[in-house]
C-alpha cells in the first residue's frame, strides 16, 4: 500500500488555544546558537574547513586544510559576539542550542549561560552536516553529544536540535527517550506531537525566517533595519492573532558570530524594546514551552485510518458509502497519509474513488440507498447509519398522511429516474425534505443523477464526522 508520511494538515483551520501562562497573547522564544568551536575543521577531525553561515558568502570547504579567515569569524562569535549578546539578553529566559564540542571548548561562556539561568539544549556533537549520515553513526554521535553535554554542563539536555539534519534525526532523537522536545522542524507556529512506534515525541518548531542566518545567505538581510522590520512584523502579526484568541509562538534564531556584530545587534535591541512595550508577552525558554504544552495538551493517540491494514480499513469504512465496500478498497489502495486521518481528509479519498467510477458503478451506489421512510424502514431493515439518519429528521415518526405522501413520491421518483430519492437528511428537517422531494422529482435524469451523487457524498461526510475528528 502507498503511504505518504508527511503531515500536510497539522492543526488545520482551528489550532488549539495555547493557553500561555498569564493569558499571554504570544510566546516569544529566543534561541542563541552556540556553534563556535564545533564547526567543520581539520583540527576537529573533519575532512575539510567550514563553509556555512559566515561573513564569507558563498564560501567553499577547503579539503584537508585549515581556513584561517573562516576560523577567525567563528572565533569572533565566541570571543566578542557572545559577550555582547550576554549583556543584552542575560535578564531574559532564552534557550542556547549548544554544540557539545563547542561548549566543551568554552567553559567561561557556559558558566555565563548558567549564571543567567539560560536553558542549554543540545545542538549535537559537532556543527556538521548529517544529510548523508548512516543512522547508526548519527545515533552514536547523538549519544556522545548527550554524554559530553552532561559532563560539561552538569546536567543532561532536555531539548535537541541538530539543524543540519537527516531524515532520521527526529526519529533517532525520539528513540533516545531523553528529550522533552525536539526542535528539528519548521512546520508550525505551535508545538505538536509525533509518534514513533511506542514513543510520543513533542516537537517545538524552530525558525529559519526570523533568524539572523539570513545575514549570511543570498537574498537575506542586508542591514539591521531589515532584520528588525521582519521581526517586528512577525511579532505584530502573531500578537494580533493572539489578541483575537489564537495565541502562537514566535521563535527568533540568533548566532554569536552574526547578530553579535555591533552593526547588527542594535536591531535585536530594537525588537526586544518593541516586544516589551506590549502587554501579554511571555518570554520563555523552549523547555518552558515544552513543559507547558505537555501539561496542557498531553498526547492522546487516536485512530489513524491511513495506518490500518486493508481488511481493518474496509471493515471500518466500507459502509460509509451505502453497501459499497469497493469504494473503501479503492481508497485504501491509493496514496493515504496523515492528511487523510481526519473526516475531511478521508472523505476526499473515498469521494475520489466514487467520482472516478463509471456511471454503472455510481448507479449501484445510488440503488443501494433505501427509500426514505419506505418499506425497509418500516420493517426495521435499514443499516444502523440509515436508521439513525432518518430518525434525526423525524422520518421514523410519520403521520399516516405523511407516510402516504412519501410512499407516493418514492414510487413516482424511482419510476422516473431508476434510483431512489437520496438526500442528506441531516441538512434538513422533515418539512424541508418533503419540499426538496417535490422540487427534485421534476428534474431530468442527468440533473437528478448528478444531484443524487452529490447527496451521497454529503451523507458520507456526515458519517465520517461521527467517527473521526
Amino acid at each position: 500500500m502507498t503511504r505518504y508520511p508527511r503531515d500536510m494538515i497539522g492543526y488545520g483551520a482551528t489550532p488549539p488555544d495555547a493557553q500561555w501562562p498569564g493569558g499571554a497573547k504570544i510566546a516569544v522564544q529566543i534561541v542563541l546558537n552556540y556553534e563556535e568551536g564545533g564547526e567543520n575543521n581539520i583540527l576537529h577531525g573533519d575532512a575539510a574547513s567550514e563553509a556555512f553561515l559566515s561573513e564569507i558568502v558563498g564560501a567553499a570547504a577547503w579539503p584537508g586544510q585549515r581556513h584561517w579567515n573562516m576560523e577567525s569569524i567563528y572565533e569572533y562569535g565566541a570571543r566578542a559576539g557572545f559577550w555582547r549578546l550576554h549583556r543584552l539578553l542575560k535578564d531574559l529566559p532564552i534557550t542556547v542550542y549548544g554544540v557539545a564540542s563547542a561548549l566543551a571548548r568554552s567553559p567561561e561562556q557556559v558558566a555565563a549561560m548558567q549564571q543567567a539561568n539560560w536553558e542549554i539544549a543540545s545542538h549535537g556533537l559537532k556543527w556538521i552536516e548529517y544529510k548523508d549520515a548512516d543512522p547508526v553513526a548519527e545515533a552514536a554521535d547523538m549519544a556522545e553529544a548527550i554524554r559530553l553535554h552532561t559532563e560539561v554542563t552538569g546536567s543532561a539536555p532536555r531539548g535537541w536540535y541538530t539543524g543540519r539534519c537527516s531524515d532520521n534525526t527526529v526519529r533517532l532523537a525520539a528513540e533516545t527517550g531523553q528529550f522533552a522536545y525536539v526542535a528539528d522542524s519548521y512546520a508550525d507556529d505551535l508545538p505538536y506531537w509525533m509518534e514513533f512506534d511506542d514513543t510520543d515525541q513533542l516537537i517545538v518548531p524552530y525558525t529559519l525566517d526570523c533568524n539572523d542566518m539570513r545575514f549570511a545567505t543570498p537574498q537575506g538581510f542586508n542591514s539591521g533595519d531589515q532584520f528588525f522590520a521582519y521581526l517586528r512584523d512577525t511579532f505584530d502579526a502573531l500578537y494580533a492573532e493572539g489578541d483575537e484568541g489564537a495565541p502562537k509562538m514566535m521563535s527568533v534564531g540568533l548566532h554569536c558570530r552574526l547578530i553579535g556584530r555591533p552593526g547588527r545587534v542594535q536591531s535585536l535591541k530594537r525588537f526586544l524594546d518593541h516586544a516589551r512595550s506590549h502587554d501579554g508577552v511571555w518570554f520563555a525558554t523552549r523547555e518552558q514551552i515544552a513543559d507547558h504544552w505537555a501539561q496542557t495538551y498531553p498526547h492522546q493517540r487516536r485512530e489513524k485510518p491511513s495506518a490500518l491494514g486493508r481488511e481493518a480499513f474496509v471493515a471500518r469504512f466500507g459502509g460509509i458509502f451505502e453497501h459499497s465496500p469497493w469504494i473503501a478498497e479503492g481508497a485504501h489502495a491509493a496514496e493515504l497519509g496523515p492528511a487523510h486521518d481526519t473526516a475531511a481528509g478521508l472523505h476526499n479519498a473515498l469521494a475520489r474513488v466514487f467520482r472516478s467510477a463509471d456511471e454503472e458503478q455510481k448507479l449501484g451506489v445510488l440503488t443501494a440507498h433505501p427509500d426514505l421512510a419506505g418499506k425497509l424502514a418500516q420493517a426495521k431493515r435499514l443499516t444502523a447509519e440509515s436508521t439513525s439518519e432518518q430518525a434525526t429528521a423525524g422520518l421514523d415518526a410519520l403521520t399516516d398522511a405523511e407516510r402516504a405522501e412519501f410512499t407516493s413520491l418514492n414510487d413516482a421518483y424511482v419510476a422516473k429516474h431508476g434510483f431512489p430519492f437520496i438526500i442528506a437528511v441531516r441538512d434538513h428537517d422533515k418539512a424541508g425534505i418533503l419540499a426538496r422531494f417535490r422540487e427534485r422529482i421534476d428534474n431530468d435524469r442527468p440533473t437528478e443523477f448528478a444531484e443524487a451523487c452529490h447527496q451521497v457524498e454529503r451523507i458520507a461526510e456526515f458519517r465520517l464526522r461521527d467517527l473521526l475528528p
